[in-house]
């Protein structure tokens, strides 16, 4: 088991040095500069010229690169272009509501796309099965902004149900609870689909194994063979999907929080982005990128743990 952790921590650092030099070089091939962007519209040449070399773009990239990486080692994330405020502030007050957002998304989608999915299989080639596999195509087919601007008109809007921007308050507030309803719905929405067909598929596939068979055989309760023998054999594909699911639904939690007003990483990316600062955008695609890394880590050491072919191997 630590031999398999300490693996998949070391194929995980080259794949963070990637991202932090691909974000680097994507924020300098920006037609923007960033020192016009601090010194103004109406800032003069030399001006410019003594902010270029105050932030160290005068020097070559290859350079520049290297005190970046030098800075981040430190835990400095540099300076926010726009209101001078260290990057690494910024994102700790912004981590908090996306972490909130992300696991009030899981919290109820992954449960009910296992529980559809189980039940599809079980009663596979019945109406109820075919009625699960279309709300999962329709979930699948569905984007993030529609289902978002759906529940905001409908639910928010013209109904008056829930609030529907900003962030009432902390998660354990009744206040916070009533104002990541329509958010975790709508960035959960788009997750059951894909966990219930990959389920049905999982299970139908272990329902004709061998070992439910003899479970069955046995004189096991239905439910037991299911949930017992079928169900969990048949996690580590669901698990799987779950992993690249939850990375995915980093993006969407980008335009989740925009639409919502969600005081998150990912629309402080988005705003970063737009403004030209920076700082804060290669901060923020630390942040998510880093976390799609960790997800993807703690996968893998999952695996480990369901089946123990991956801890001998």
């Amino acid at each position: 088991m630590l031999r398999h952790a300490v693996q998949r921590i070391g194929l995980a650092i080259p794949v963070l040095f990637g991202v932090l030099l691909i974000g680097f070089l994507l924020m300098q091939v920006v037609p923007t500069d960033p020192a016009t962007v601090r010194a103004g519209p109406q800032a003069t040449a030399e001006v410019i010229a003594e902010i270029r070399a105050e932030l160290g773009l005068d020097a070559p990239i290859y350079v520049q690169f290297g005190k970046y990486l030098w800075r981040l080692a430190q835990g400095d994330l540099g300076v926010s272009i726009i209101n001078n405020v260290a990057v690494t502030e910024e994102l700790g007050n912004t981590i908090g509501p996306t972490l909130e957002l992300m696991v009030s998304a899981l919290f109820w989608s992954i449960p009910l796309g296992i529980f559809l999915g189980t039940i599809a299989a079980y009663w596979r080639g019945s109406l109820l099965d075919k009625a699960i596999m279309a709300v999962s195509v329709a979930g699948v087919s569905v984007p993030v902004f529609f289902l978002g601007l759906v529940l905001i008109w409908f639910v928010g809007f013209q109904w008056q149900l829930l609030p529907f921007t900003g962030r009432g308050g902390p998660l354990w507030s009744m206040d916070g609870i009533l104002a990541i309803i329509l958010p975790a719905v709508t960035l959960g929405g788009v997750f059951i689909g894909p966990v219930a067909r990959m389920t049905r598929t999982a299970v139908v596939d272990t329902l004709s194994a061998e070992h439910v068979r003899t479970a069955r055989a046995k004189g096991l309760p239905e439910r037991l063979v299911v949930l017992r023998h079928a169900l969990r054999n048949a996690l580590i594909p669901v698990i799987t999907l779950i992993g690249l699911q939850i990375g995915f639904l980093l993006g969407g939690a980008v335009v989740t929080e925009t639409i919502f007003s969600w005081p998150g990483v990912g629309r402080l990316a988005v705003g970063a982005i737009l403004s030209a600062d920076f700082p804060m955008a290669q901060g923020t695609i630390i942040v998510l990128s880093l976390g799609f890394i960790l997800v993807n880590l703690a996968v893998d050491l999952l695996y480990a743990v369901l089946d123990p072919r991956v801890r001998q191997a």
